[in-house]
């Protein structure tokens, strides 16, 4: 598949009906999924794999790395109103996902969370919640040996020095992160937050 029919038919994933701003809960572009799902595809880190997909909203990327041929797909989600759009989602494109309910940010929930090839996650920025990003991070590196993730531009040093005893960063790509208007406090119609896709390897 190429990456423009990924992305187009990324746009059809239905996001959140009533998202939460303490989650941070912004669907992840269409465009911006597909060009970190088609790294990790290029890169051999999906194909025939299992893939996790921490805190997986409405299922964009799980339901992306199931259209390029993951093995199993797995989605980790607090939120049963947003697994249960990422489930019709999924439906309505013809993948086959699982998803766990846990709670990232307790750690006494995370041997819920199997291991797995590949993570793929949009975390928290932390915007709202300082540092809700760094349990993804943990569990991730915990459960995969690769994982592809979406952080705030300027936030690469700050997550080299976090992980590295336990992984480095062997990838960035900087993109941008198009957020309409969703919550009260949000004055413009649309606002494009630069962002990086990191790709992180846990050190042997």
């Amino acid at each position: 598949m190429k990456l423009r029919k990924l992305e187009m038919i990324l746009e059809q994933v239905a996001g959140f009906s009533h998202p939460k701003p303490e989650r941070e809960q912004y669907q992840t572009p269409a465009p911006l999924a597909a060009r970190l799902l088609y790294t990790a595809f290029l890169a051999g880190d999906i194909t025939g794999l299992r893939v996790l997909e921490l805190g997986s909203g409405t299922g964009i990327l799980g339901i992306g790395a199931a259209l390029l041929g993951a093995g199993e797909v797995i989605g980790v989600e607090i939120d049963q109103e947003a697994t249960r759009i990422a489930e019709e989602n999924a439906e309505k494109l013809g993948v086959s996902i699982s998803f766990i309910g846990a709670d990232l940010a307790d750690p006494g929930t995370w041997s819920l969370v199997p291991e797995a090839d590949t993570v793929i996650m949009n975390p928290p920025f932390g915007a709202q919640v300082e540092h809700a990003d760094r349990p993804f991070i943990d569990l991730a590196l915990a459960r995969a040996e690769v994982v592809y993730g979406i952080f705030n531009a300027g936030s690469e040093q700050f997550i080299r020095q976090y992980i590295a005893d336990r992984a480095e960063i062997v990838g960035v790509i900087t993109a941008e992160f198009s957020i309409p208007r969703t919550f009260f406090f949000h004055t413009e119609d649309k606002r494009d937050i630069p962002v990086e896709i990191l790709v992180i390897k846990r050190k042997a």
